[in-house]
């Protein structure tokens, strides 16, 4: 089964996110975002462009928008989502209140 996020920048839908179900992500910015002079890229590393980026790991952008150590566990316990599971987590925990600009919803 994949799972798949739409991925926002200050409440604008810039693009997909999604976990292959047998292993691997792939980011897609949307092409409206795209052809956008005034909307950046989500990060350095993620230049917009047509197409899909594919990683055999959750890309370290969306990566580091997770907690760490005891905060990671203490959300793995009180949710109920295996720690190592990094896409399950941003779902859970990227939605509203975030760091930066960006925010991950899961696709219904």
């Amino acid at each position: 089964m994949e799972r798949r996020a739409i991925v926002y920048r200050n409440g604008k839908r810039v693009g997909t996110l999604a976990e292959r179900a047998g292993g691997g992500y792939v980011f897609t910015y949307d092409e409206a975002w795209v052809v956008d002079p005034k909307a950046s890229a989500v990060s350095l590393r993620l230049p917009k462009r047509i197409g899909a980026y594919e990683s055999d790991y959750l890309f370290p952008f969306f990566f580091n928008m997770l907690s760490e150590g005891v905060n990671r566990r203490l959300q793995s316990q009180q949710l109920k989502i295996d720690e190592n599971d990094h896409f399950g987590l941003l779902l859970a925990t990227a939605v509203h209140d975030t760091i930066g600009a960006i925010t991950v919803e899961a696709e219904e």
